[in-house]
């Protein structure tokens, strides 16, 4: 203790086997994330997602192979007729828990990024059209509003540092 300030109880952590960090390292890239806004909004072939995104092949073709190695996305073959066989990039049921973290950026970038006439996108419900939002629940069923609210503690994996 320094001048009567505790440590945070983090520090003594290991963050080795963060998943927050494993995650990011499949996620975190800008045109990963991009990929994945186009193939949950039904776009999932290669020409198609690059006319519409502008990203550099190479740079589509190595992230579409990232998502297809972990799992998030897989290659489905499609042919248009007298062409060679194309394949589509699908999401799995990994690449579908990703909804929310999509949305949740969007609700963001929303509330802080968009031009002053609005949100480009927004998502609905199909069932009912209204606004899909993101919220947090306890395990206990509780609705949390306030963020700060939320502390982070040691899960059954941490390690000691």
């Amino acid at each position: 203790m320094v001048g009567n300030v505790t440590p945070p109880d983090a520090l003594n952590w290991s963050v080795d086997n963060c998943t927050i960090s494993r995650a990011m390292a499949i996620l975190g890239e800008k045109w990963t994330i991009v990929v994945l806004r186009e193939v949950f909004s039904g776009i999932r072939r290669f020409d198609d997602m690059r006319v519409r995104t502008g990203i550099p092949r190479q740079v589509l073709t190595n992230r579409l192979a990232a998502l297809v190695e972990h799992g998030v996305l897989r290659r489905q073959p499609y042919q248009e007729p007298g062409a060679r066989v194309r394949h589509e990039y699908r999401l799995t049921e990994k690449g579908f828990d990703l909804y929310p973290v999509l949305i949740a950026v969007a609700e963001w970038g929303n509330r802080y990024l968009a031009d002053p006439e609005g949100p480009p996108i927004e998502y609905a419900h199909r069932d009912c059209d209204a606004e899909v939002r993101v919220e947090m629940h306890c395990a206990q069923g509780h609705t949390i509003t306030d963020k700060r609210a939320v502390a982070p503690r040691p899960g059954p994996g941490t390690r000691r540092r």
